[in-house]
């Protein structure tokens, strides 16, 4: 059997194709999705009482992401389009759950801090997400919807950086204080790639298809993942200090 009726009958069958590296990234960030919320999951038991519910939380947004994975890849396998749908319905649950966690772990620490952090940041990330969304789907125009969802990032910016989230982060302790830098690095450069896939992809069209989606399935992985282990760390060192006083 030649090599191109095999490829033929691989793509026919719906299984993954070993010349489309796309599909590959598909697979293995459902899996690292999978295998993360069990780590998750199994670390929020050994970390103190006012971490479990972050680590819990964290659990989740990779857990709905490996779920969405698992859609998209076989949408793309067999459509080999952008699952645009899939991507959204997935942000629209993930980012709010990230945007949750900078209000649980500065809430551990000081709970002063009010819930009108977290509103704002919610507030943010619909009004990104439902904008571009918007824009991609055409219930509005493109740069409009584009534009549009920019404004929402740079709310959500504002208040990790200069409003209440960023103020109360620079009184926490270092080992918040640490996981809360690496969580909005994240939100700002790792984020970046998404309008960055707006604009190039969607609106000037320079980008295909599968560089795109491979572009996106990588910046996942790292804004999901990384972002949950940067709140991971952050427990580990906060509860190993928590016992050494207590010792």
């Amino acid at each position: 059997m030649s090599s191109e009726s095999l490829d033929a009958r691989i793509h026919a069958a719906g299984f993954l194709d070993p010349n489309d590296p796309v599909a590959i990234s598909f697979w293995i960030i459902s899996i690292s999705m999978v295998a993360s919320t069990v780590f998750f999951l199994m670390e929020s038991m050994n970390v103190g009482a006012h971490w479990k519910t972050s680590l819990n939380v964290g659990s989740l947004v990779t857990l709905v992401a490996a779920v969405h994975y698992f859609y998209m890849r076989e949408f793309w396998v067999q459509i080999h389009s952008s699952p645009i749908l899939y991507r959204y319905i997935d942000w629209s649950i993930t980012v709010p759950l990230q945007m949750i966690e900078f209000f649980l772990i500065l809430k551990a620490v000081q709970p002063g801090t009010s819930s009108g952090m977290f509103f704002r940041l919610f507030l943010g990330t619909v009004w990104m997400l439902a904008s571009g969304y918007a824009g991609e789907a055409h219930f509005v125009p493109a740069w409009p919807g584009f534009i549009s969802g920019l404004a929402g990032w740079g709310v959500i910016l504002f208040e990790i950086f200069a409003g209440e989230a960023g103020q109360d982060a620079s009184k926490a302790n270092k080992a918040v204080a640490e996981a809360f830098t690496i969580m909005r690095l994240i939100v700002t450069v790792g984020w970046a790639i998404y309008p960055a896939g707006y604009f190039f992809g969607y609106l000037c069209g320079s980008v295909d298809a599968s560089t795109l989606n491979l572009v996106y399935n990588l910046a996942d992985f790292v804004n999901k993942i990384a972002f949950v282990l940067a709140i991971w760390a952050g427990a580990k060192e906060d509860t190993q200090r928590m016992r050494g006083l207590l010792e």
